[in-house]
């Protein structure tokens, strides 16, 4: 039987497709409105969070605007917001009923900043308190991982840079996300058939660099959740810094490294991590990278390394999704968890 959520990430090309369609001129509109802001502030938990780190990357590399994550523990347990001056103040929630995100997004309006809710859900209370509305478009999510909900919230953060950029061509770049991931997705059977050897992994690092410095965290959440594996996500700077001293015979490693300007450095950071006796589970499309792996999570239907997060991801979810499986877990069921988490 089809878990719901092999089913939702398999959804994914139709769901981005559909909020390409439905959103592209509401972004462009809401980008031309929004008065002027020198960074923009976001407030996300969970999945929604690693939305937000890649939007570090992708707002400052295109739009040459300055990230920051709030601290939304400022607002409801300390009761000590800071001054938001020059922000945007943006809400990343799927279900848009977190309190702590909404009451960041108040506080914005509070001081007189221009507000933005990116939600999968356009009646919620984030909805509510915000100037300018954009939906995902994902439709409801039954399985509690969030997997095409998070790949439709990488889609409205590219879509905002690409707006803010004045680049048409990195709008045209958007449009081949679907085939793209349809390319991928058609790997599933490979990434499926390896899940066995790693039925008793019990800790992993996971690692990557640049724009896939999101990934890396989306993916360790997902294998925490689904897997109950205890994997450490790093970028690969970082690890050299000292965690790579924790690096012992057979550690499983995975490495998320699509062609780009990150990919000397994380083919560098693979050849040592081999040298040292490490098992390298590999997230590529780079040729390069596959003699070093002991077990490869292809990466198809290339795309700009700006986008490359919105593909990369899937693999690494066909993996924890089947990991689960042989490990004899529920991946729609994980334990102790709930699709709406609300948090003050």
């Amino acid at each position: 039987m089809t878990t719901f959520l092999e089913q939702e990430i398999n959804s994914q090309p139709e769901v981005i497709a559909g909020l390409l369609e439905q959103e592209v001129a509401r972004v462009t509109r809401i980008v031309a409105q929004l008065p002027r802001f020198n960074y923009a502030l976001i407030a996300a938990r969970g999945t929604s969070d690693h939305a937000a780190a890649y939007a570090k990357y992708a707002w400052a590399a295109l739009a040459g605007y300055p990230v920051a994550l709030a601290t939304p523990a400022l607002h409801t347990l300390y009761g000590a917001p800071p001054r938001m001056k020059g922000a945007l103040v943006v809400g990343v929630s799927q279900s848009g009923q977190s309190p702590d995100i909404v009451a960041v997004l108040e506080e914005g309006r509070r001081q007189g900043r221009p507000t933005l809710a990116i939600t999968n859900d356009g009646g919620s209370p984030l909805a509510a308190a915000a100037d300018h509305v954009i939906e995902i478009h994902a439709g409801p999510e039954r399985s509690v991982a969030a997997t095409k909900t998070y790949t439709a919230q990488l889609t409205v953060m590219a879509l905002l840079a690409a707006a803010w950029s004045g680049q048409p061509a990195l709008l045209a770049e958007l449009q081949r996300l679907p085939d793209a991931l349809t390319a991928t997705l058609a790997g599933a059977a490979a990434v499926a058939s390896r899940a066995e050897r790693y039925r008793y992994m019990e800790q992993c690092a996971v690692i990557g660099r640049g724009y896939n410095f999101a990934t890396v965290f989306e993916l360790t959440l997902k294998l925490k959740e689904l897997t109950y594996v205890m994997a450490s996500a790093y970028s690969s700077a970082d690890f050299r810094h000292g965690p790579i001293a924790t690096v012992f015979e057979g550690l499983p490693v995975i490495l998320m490294m699509p062609a780009g300007a990150a990919f000397a450095d994380m083919l560098d950071l693979a050849q040592d991590l081999k040298a040292r006796g490490a098992e390298l589970l590999i997230g590529t499309d780079e040729p390069a990278a596959h003699p070093l792996a002991t077990t490869l999570l292809p990466i198809a239907g290339a795309v700009a390394e700006w986008l490359s997060p919105i593909t990369a991801i899937v693999p690494g979810q066909l993996f924890a999704l089947h990991l689960a499986q042989v490990k004899g877990f529920d991946p729609d069921r994980p334990r102790g968890l709930q699709k709406v988490t609300r948090t003050l």
